[in-house]
């Protein structure tokens, strides 16, 4: 079950973030009512103005070694489940899901 889709903007990487975490870190994959696919994931970070989305945003270019400015929430922002925009290629978004063994 893919938590990705390729478009013409990038990837779009499909999360269910868990605010008020012990850890930062990804925690597997999550099917919706729907069967899609989204990556589970958990910050630190409470959920009120924007804190969360930032340290997700924070995380995500850790993990993928780019820049927070290449990568964008689309939609959901005051939901869990998010879709996040990656502006980068495909691959390295695949070798960082293999390396944490999603995929």
């Amino acid at each position: 079950m893919p938590v990705f889709e390729e478009t013409q903007k990038g990837v779009l990487l499909r999360v269910r973030l868990s605010p008020n975490s012990s850890s930062c870190k990804v925690n597997g994959v999550f099917q919706d009512v729907r069967g899609e696919g989204y990556l589970k994931v958990s910050v630190n970070s409470v959920p009120e103005k924007g804190k969360a989305n930032n340290e997700l945003l924070r995380f995500l270019s850790g993990k993928l070694k780019l820049a927070k400015s290449f990568i964008e929430i689309i939609s959901g922002e005051t939901d869990r489940m998010k879709k996040v925009l990656i502006r980068a290629d495909l691959q390295i978004v695949v070798q960082w899901l293999e390396e944490e063994g999603i995929i």
